[in-house]
């Protein structure tokens, strides 16, 4: 069974930073791609980033030059270090992992709980 399990999310002001964290455990042999998505009340989930196992990194626009992914490939767990945050920021942020338990399967896609994030003065 695997399990990501999330953390670090709050209520910050406009301008603040909060770090998310995502820790994958549980019979993984490897994780491949990692990311972050985001849902606000009423709307559908949307990309945040994501991070390949080799480090590369995609971001959506919105959040560009604010938010930084990354990830400990040792520890199995994904970042999200989120600066000069606004209140369109507000929402509950997903990690997601596409994990590999054996050399020759292919991979599945797992999400974490969630956690949430709330910007507001």
């Amino acid at each position: 069974q695997v399990q990501l399990v999330e953390s670090g999310g709050g209520l910050v002001q406009p301008g603040g930073s909060l770090r998310l964290s995502c820790a994958g455990s549980g019979s993984i042999f490897s994780i491949l791609g990692m990311g972050w998505y985001r849902q606000a009340p009423g709307k559908q989930r949307d990309l945040v980033a994501t991070i390949t196992s080799g480090g590369s990194t995609n971001y959506a626009d919105s959040v560009k030059g604010r938010f930084t992914i990354s990830r400990d490939n040792a520890k199995n767990t994904v970042y999200l270090q989120m600066n000069s945050l606004e209140p369109e920021d507000t929402a509950i942020y997903y990690c997601n992992a596409q994990i590999r338990f054996s050399w020759s399967t292919p991979t599945s896609g797992y999400w974490g709980q969630g956690t949430q994030v709330t910007v507001s003065s």
